[in-house]
């Protein structure tokens, strides 16, 4: 069985041999239905292929006219012009049928592969480099870019073609005038103008808005070749021009609802540790050196957002503890042990209802006394079994808690404290995190001795 293409090409020969037989017999009306023949079998065939028909019917009439024969005729002049009017109609046709065909898969194909790189963005910049990859997917310009302001300032953000040279360079009027630079038209003008006038022959400046009309920013295309941009074009353009602002108005939002989050959530960790370390500061030490080491061992922000608000939140189980147990200067009896031993559940308890909080923040509040070795509470867990959040952080709070004065002990020196973190590796903590921390206090030592 032969596939499709091979028939249509068989098909193909085929009517030429017929075109070249109805030429020499000066058969006009079998050369014309033969060329009409090849104009539908050439269809959907690509750059000069389509003309071919047109070209051959225009020979083969010129050739039946040189050959020995009958004179043609009138009727048989206006056929042919006739046919060859049909030909270069039928062709033209077909050309813009196919672009048109191309322009709709590119542009489900760039949806397509768009769709799912703006879904995997986790930043405003990742979001701005997707929407411009769709863009140039589409092969509508070869020079992009999506220009956005930063502290007041219009920088370019991601671009390509000739653009990509001025990435991330602020746009300033260029003779320091008195116009605003917040209008678009005044900074595509100057975004522009930074390019060879051979490569912004035709350009078009699409805006870029968010939620509840709030402007983001500008797309700018520029082509060098002097075809000016299309409906169709412009369209597709405003269209994804759309999707971007709504996808970056998402983002806007979700970190707006963060901040406030964080906000809330280290204003509740100030207030609760007022109840328990009357000096204060001890949150914010644990939150910010519980940070750093999270980085230095690679966590991506997810992992430390969940940290960080995990530290906020640690001791709020306290609340439920009595003052005379919380606050005792004595060594604790072993039934008020396990009066405040209670704390990490309570906080946990307490947090089930904040459905925003990860998994991540809910187990450094339940499991942040659990030891290396097992012996910790409240579930005995050993090693690797307790949560990374956890067994981070419960480092961190020790060593603030050595080194700070509480009501049943002085502060430790740093470097006593060190030693102590240092000989519990392996039974209190984590052996990895003791190196990384360790190397971590290590260095910032050694930079505050060149300071």
């Amino acid at each position: 069985m032969f596939p499709p293409s091979l028939w249509t090409n068989l098909l193909l020969i085929g009517a030429a041999a017929l075109l070249g037989y109805a030429t020499v017999r000066d058969l006009h009306g079998l050369m014309i239905a033969a060329a009409l023949l090849m104009a539908v079998l050439a269809a959907g065939r690509r750059g000069g292929a389509r003309w071919v028909p047109l070209g051959a019917y225009a020979l083969a009439f010129v050739t039946s006219l040189l050959l020995p024969g009958p004179t043609a005729g009138l009727p048989d002049l206006g056929a042919a012009l006739l046919a060859l009017l049909s030909l270069g109609l039928l062709t033209m046709r077909e050309q813009a049928n196919a672009r048109e065909l191309t322009w709709q898969r590119n542009t489900v194909a760039a949806l397509r592969a768009g769709s799912e790189r703006l879904a995997d963005a986790r930043d405003a910049d990742a979001i701005i480099r997707a929407g411009i990859g769709i863009l140039d997917k589409l092969q509508v310009a070869p020079n992009l870019a999506f220009v956005a302001y930063r502290k007041g300032t219009p920088h370019i953000l991601a671009a390509t073609g000739a653009f990509e040279a001025f990435l991330e360079r602020p746009i300033h009027p260029s003779d320091n005038d008195s116009r605003s630079v917040q209008a678009d038209h005044w900074v595509a003008e100057e975004v522009l103008a930074l390019l060879d006038k051979t490569q912004r022959r035709v350009f078009h400046v699409a805006p870029v808005y968010g939620r509840a009309s709030n402007h983001l920013g500008v797309v700018i295309l520029a082509r060098p070749m002097p075809v000016l941009f299309d409906e169709d074009e412009k369209g597709v353009v405003g269209a994804f021009s759309r999707l971007l602002g709504a996808q970056l108005g998402q983002w806007q939002a979700i970190r707006d609802l963060r901040d406030a989050n964080d906000l809330t959530l280290r204003s509740l960790g100030a207030a609760l540790e007022r109840r328990d370390d009357d000096t204060g500061g001890h949150t914010m030490r644990v939150v910010s050196m519980s940070v750093r080491l999270a980085r230095r061992l690679g966590w991506d922000e997810d992992q430390v957002k969940a940290l960080r608000w995990g530290a906020y939140l640690h001791d709020l189980g306290k609340l439920a503890i009595p003052d005379g147990v919380l606050h005792k200067r004595g060594p604790l009896s072993p039934d008020e042990r396990r009066v405040i031993q209670t704390h990490t559940v309570i906080g946990y308890d307490m947090l089930q209802d904040l459905h925003f909080l990860p998994a991540e923040t809910l187990d450094l509040v339940r499991y942040h006394h659990e030891r290396w070795d097992g012996t910790g509470y409240p579930s005995g867990l050993r090693g690797q079994n307790i949560p990374d959040t956890a067994r981070l952080f419960t480092l961190i709070d020790v060593f603030d808690a050595l080194t700070n004065a509480r009501p049943y002990k002085p502060a430790w020196t740093r470097e006593r404290a060190l030693n102590e973190i240092r000989a519990q590796a392996g039974r209190q903590f984590d052996p990895q995190y003791v190196d990384a921390f360790l190397r971590m206090m290590a260095e910032h030592d050694d930079a505050h001795l060149v300071m």
